[in-house]
């Protein structure tokens, strides 16, 4: 998998439409979620994009703090469905992580996690911090990466 990281000017339309369509994929329809996805944020994000055989198969957009937290975010963790097998999620939030390093100079990260995916953000040294919450009807805790 071939990762680019790109502000949203520098996102192509056809890289704009191929992540809108895995974000509305895997969110929308195979978590069965109606929510406001185009939130207005993502002409503030850095696009993380993991892309295989020119179609994109794994994403993340990352803010610099005080965007979206006090702390800069990760968010919008996509990985399509049958690329799940090659360890993708774990090669983009690596990235994902790093490129806040870059591009920010930080290193304390907080996110949004759905909880049934808290093991898979521990192994990346993220912790849980406080108690569950529901976001767009779907259980989510916070986490923190110092």
């Amino acid at each position: 998998m071939e990762i680019l990281v790109k502000n949203f000017e520098e996102l192509s339309l056809f890289e704009l439409y191929d992540l809108l369509q895995l974000r509305s994929e895997v969110f929308v329809v195979e978590q069965e979620c109606a929510y406001q996805d185009l939130d207005g944020k993502d002409v503030k994000a850095l696009h993380i994009i993991g892309s295989k055989k020119g179609k994109i198969v794994a994403y993340t957009r990352c803010f610099e703090p005080g965007i979206y937290f006090e702390e800069a975010s990760i968010g919008r963790v996509v990985v399509q469905s049958q690329q799940r097998k090659f360890g993708y999620g774990h090669h983009i939030m690596e990235a994902s992580i790093e490129a806040i390093k870059t591009h920010y100079k930080t290193s304390v990260i907080k996110i949004s996690a759905q909880t049934y995916l808290r093991e898979f953000y521990e192994s990346h040294d993220f912790k849980q911090e406080g108690e569950g919450y529901l976001e767009d009807g779907i259980p989510h805790i916070a986490m923190m990466k110092k």
